[in-house]
């Protein structure tokens, strides 16, 4: 039960060493033209992994999965796009998609597909944490996330936001 999962909070160090992990692992396979973060808790590590990789294009997508900001929250059926548009033109671009956690993987899997209908021409895929506790989909985490900072169960409150 949702209720029987643990809490995590994470400092900011713990974030700003994390995404430097990532951005270590990102620049492994080539840095990205362009870095996009999904909206709202996956601007702040795109931003952060952008000025890490040295890394000028920075865009934004709202995928909106859970219905609201509290612990535990419930889900939509599956993940609301608003301004899709906002993506521009990729085409030809490499892309990193950037969020805070994955939780059932319906999220990433959504903005890959918005990416790569912006005409990206190659999407990977970064998050900070990914909740083990909410994973439903039939690949693991690492078959759809390219990178992964690090692997929970349960709800995580970061930094940013009000606990």
């Amino acid at each position: 039960m949702d209720g029987d999962r643990a809490l995590t909070t994470l400092s900011w160090d713990g974030v700003t060493a994390t995404a430097a992990r990532l951005a270590d692992a990102v620049r492994t396979d080539q840095v990205p033209d362009v870095l996009v973060g999904v909206l709202r808790g996956g601007v702040i590590p795109a931003v952060l992994l952008a000025h890490i990789l040295g890394v000028r294009t920075v865009r934004a997508v709202e995928v909106l999965h859970t219905t609201d900001d509290s612990v535990n929250a419930a889900k939509s059926a599956a993940p609301l796009v608003d301004n899709a548009a906002s993506l521009g033109d990729l085409t030809g671009a490499d892309v990193l998609v950037v969020d805070d956690i994955a939780g059932s993987g319906d999220t990433a899997a959504r903005t890959v597909e918005l990416v790569r209908s912006a005409g990206a021409a190659r999407v990977r895929t970064a998050v900070l944490v990914v909740n083990l506790g909410n994973w439903r989909r039939a690949q693991r985490p690492g078959e759809l996330l390219t990178y992964i900072g690090t692997v929970v169960i349960g709800w995580v409150i970061f930094p940013w936001e009000n606990s």
